[in-house]
This record gives structure tokens, sequence and C-alpha cells, in this order.
């Protein structure tokens, strides 16, 4: 675990004090911004310039990279023409000083994004982003077929719940069941859609949202070269929703959605297969939300976790209820969404 005092020593070392263009002997105070599953992360002032920076801190890699920090780092600077995401300032990743990867990135203004009144700016932004032109040194990876992708990375995280001496057998038994009958759809069939840069954890908390100005996506810890209708099916669907704030969509705002994000993207990518993707990759993202938190179920009841979020606990409590579990497999797996006009 990380001591308070190895970070203070390291923000205020020669090493970052030179890379942040300080002479060394400015003080910098780091203010806690709250932490992910996988990250630390803090504000502190320039000493200097003045503006308000993030520092994050990645703990651990949920896609098993050595160099965590690092590939945030580099999608940022291949995001940053989209001018909705934070401008990357410095990475270091040798591990070195700290056991950590460190990112230092601008901090944006913004509110957390509201279901009923921010859907239309969502699809402004993620057009925005995925409509970017994908640098040719890009060092992000790429998602061949997205649906058997999603669904492979399932299968090992609930590998992880459904092997666990102390798992629930009547949770394992939907879970189970959730996995049998997403496998059998078409998963391997590819869409033929663009590639574009996915940022494939889109819930509320990671909007930051203006309503007088820009607004803006954050929190880039794993994103992956797809197809746009993986980000749109995250957004969407109720394991996504329901995590921050207790919302559900109706059919009728699925559909609405996903009329507003193509009308944004206007001439800039080929948008035909979205809504016929939407459907498919709805499914298997909502089986993608039940694994994450039969995994992360295990995680947190084992000793020697760096974090621990008691309200994400919670959360993940709620998502394994057999009811909620039950309503996801006959309201959404044995169900398609319409998806907006045909």
């Amino acid at each position: 675990m990380l001591k308070e005092k190895q970070l203070r020593d390291y923000v205020n070392g020669y090493s970052f004090q030179n890379a942040m263009g300080l002479r060394g002997y400015e003080e910098i105070n780091l203010f806690p911004l709250g932490c992910g599953e996988y990250n630390l992360n803090y504000s502190f002032v320039h000493p200097i310039t003045g503006k308000r920076l993030v520092l994050r801190v990645s703990t651990a890699s949920q896609m098993h990279l050595e160099r965590q920090a690092e590939y945030e780092y580099f999608a940022l600077k291949d995001l940053e023409p989209s001018g909705r995401t934070p401008r990357a300032v410095f990475c270091d990743d040798s591990k070195k000083q700290l056991p950590y990867g460190v990112t230092v990135m601008e901090w944006l203004p913004g509110a957390p994004l509201n279901y009923q009144r921010d859907m239309g700016t969502a699809a402004e932004i993620l057009a925005d982003i995925h409509s970017l032109k994908v640098p040719e040194s890009t060092r992000i990876i790429r998602r061949e077929a997205t649906a058997q992708g999603i669904y492979d990375e399932c299968l090992a995280m609930a590998q992880h719940y459904l092997e666990w001496n102390r798992a629930d057998k009547r949770v394992c038994g939907l879970i189970d069941t959730l996995i049998t009958e997403t496998g059998g759809l078409p998963l391997k069939e590819t869409s033929g859609a663009p590639v574009c840069i996915v940022n494939t954890e889109l819930n509320s908390g990671n909007f930051l949202i203006n309503p007088d100005g820009k607004s803006y996506l954050i929190d880039w810890e794993k994103p992956l070269l797809s197809e746009p209708a993986q980000d749109i099916a995250h957004f969407l669907v109720p394991t996504t929703t329901f995590w921050k704030t207790d919302t559900i969509l109706t059919p009728e705002e699925i559909a609405t959605f996903a009329d507003n994000y193509i009308a944004a993207v206007g001439d800039r990518m080929d948008t035909s297969t979205v809504r016929e993707r939407l459907p498919l990759l709805f499914k298997v993202t909502c089986l993608r939300g039940i694994t994450w938190c039969a995994m992360a179920m295990r995680e947190y009841s084992e000793p020697g976790r760096a974090l621990r979020n008691e309200i994400t606990f919670k959360k993940i409590q709620a998502y394994l209820a057999p009811d909620f579990l039950s309503k996801i497999l006959d309201n959404y797996v044995r169900k398609d969404f319409p998806c907006g006009r045909a």
C-alpha cells in the first residue's frame, strides 16, 4: 500500500519537480480527489503557472499491463485533438521511486452526468471522440471481434467467482445461465464498422458536464480500438446506469440516444451499423457488468486488497442479488431492445 509520505516525497523530489518545470524548492501539496478500484487520484496547483492538475497513481491494471500509467498517458495524447478529454502532462511508469506508475493531466471542471438532463450532451461528446482519426502510431490495443472479445473477458472474470469456495450457489447458477445464453449468440460476427477509440467504462461519474461551456469525458483507464457501438451499449445498459445513480433507461430513451448520437456524428464517420449492433452488444455488456461484480466480490472479500470503496462494495452486493440477476436475464439478455429508427 502506498504511504502518504512516499507520495509527498516523490512530488517534492528533484525528478518530479524538474519534469514539472520547477526549480526544486516550490512545495507541492496534494489534495485527495478520491480513488477508483485500481487507482488513487489527487489534485494540486502548479506553483508557477497556478494551473490545477490531477495526479493519478495506477495501483493495478485491469488489462494486466506492465505499464498501466503509460498506456493511459499515450491514450490521452491520441485523444487530445477531440477537445473532450484531459490533456496529458507527464508520466512516470518506471516504478523506481514509487511502487506504482504515475500520470499527471490537466484538471477539468464539471458535474457528473444526469441521465434525465444531459443525454444530448453525452451524445455530442461521444460523437466527437469516436469520429477522431486514430493515429497510426497509437499504442491502444485493438479488439477485432467486439462481442466475442467482451464475452471472453466475461468468462475470465466469472471464473474467479465460480471457483471461489465462498461463492453463493444460487448466484453461481444464475451467472452460469447468463454465460450459457449469451454464449449462444452470434458473438464472432464482425460488423464492418469503423474502428475508433472507445472508453469502455462509460458511467455517469466519468462525464464532466458544464451547461454553459464545454463538457468532457475522463477516466481513460481501459481504452481500446473497437467499434463505436461498444461504447454506446456500455453507456446505456442498466448495469452501467444503475451503478452510480439507480437509473434504468426506458426503451424510448435508449432509442432517442442512438438517434441523437448518429445525428451528432453527421458525416464524420460511418454510423450505418450502430443501431443493428446495439442489441447484441447490450446483452454481452450486461454480462460484463455482472461478471466484473462477481470477480470484485471475491477480491473485496479477501485480505490484502490495496483499495476498498464501501459504496462500491454495497453496489456489487446489489448487482449479485438473485432478483437483480434474474431481471437482467429476463429483460435484457432474453429480449432485444429497440435502438432507434429502422
